[in-house]
């Protein structure tokens, strides 16, 4: 029997496109963009236990800059540290679920009318997400993520652990000072468990940008925001409720 038919028919027979490497390349980006968006609402129940790091302390190792920080827990923290925090930065703390829409809607209504909020809508959780996965600096993609991200840790981490957390990843001083700990040594040379109310507003006042507000040598606006940050923590009542440790039955 001839070949020949045979040799024609796989000849005539459809041949399979190959898959062209700018599709390969495509999937794989894809796959790598799904698993950098899911990866977050993996870790953060892990952080009920394990102290992370921000990822700008990760990007700063990575650049081989300073990073200094002792994670401590919020029972070695002076409690007027968080409550001034809260005061500051997220008076709704307690009783909203990771996302202050009411302040939020503030800041759109804001932005739309084209002025300048002094104090931004992001409360501590978003903060907090901001820190530990996103990146710095304002952008509407960054928002996008941050949100749902807030919505989940709310849901998986408890308000105490998210402020434990939140006091020790937090930037504050310009040569890679991170955490509660590091802040207070540097600016008033004792442990975050020290803290006077005074000492707490004003490393709170630093916050918005430690990179140019310096607690040990504050300018006087700098103590001036302090002030009004000790004042509003005398005056917020039960602000920080969520956080006390619990009291044995």
């Amino acid at each position: 029997m001839s070949a020949e038919p045979q040799q024609i028919a796989q000849r005539d027979a459809p041949r399979r496109a190959p898959r062209s490497l700018p599709m390969r390349v495509l999937r794989i980006l894809l796959i790598g963009a799904a698993i950098l968006l899911l990866l977050p609402y993996v870790l953060a129940p892990l952080y009920r236990a394990v102290d992370p790091v921000s990822t700008l302390m990760l990007w700063r190792w990575a650049m081989g800059e300073r990073v200094a920080r002792t994670p401590v827990p919020i029972d070695r923290i002076a409690p007027s540290l968080p409550r001034a925090v809260i005061a500051a930065e997220d008076d709704k703390f307690c009783s909203h679920h990771g996302i202050d829409f009411g302040e939020l809607r503030l800041v759109l209504k804001a932005e739309a009318a084209g002025s300048r909020r002094i104090r931004g809508g992001s409360s501590l959780t978003q903060q907090l997400a901001k820190n530990l996965f996103l990146w710095p600096g304002r952008s509407y993609v960054r928002k996008a993520l941050e949100l749902p991200l807030a919505l989940w840790i709310d849901l998986v981490i408890p308000k105490r652990r998210q402020l434990e957390i939140y006091l020790n990843v937090a930037q504050w001083g310009p040569s890679g000072e991170f955490g509660a700990e590091a802040a207070a040594r540097r600016a008033f040379g004792k442990p975050a468990s020290a803290l006077s109310p005074g000492e707490s507003a004003m490393l709170v006042a630093t916050l918005p940008n430690p990179i140019r507000r310096n607690a040990k040598s504050p300018s006087p606006t700098l103590r001036r925001l302090a002030a009004t940050y000790t004042a509003r923590s005398a005056a917020g009542g039960d602000i920080d409720r969520c956080v006390k440790p619990a009291r044995p039955a």
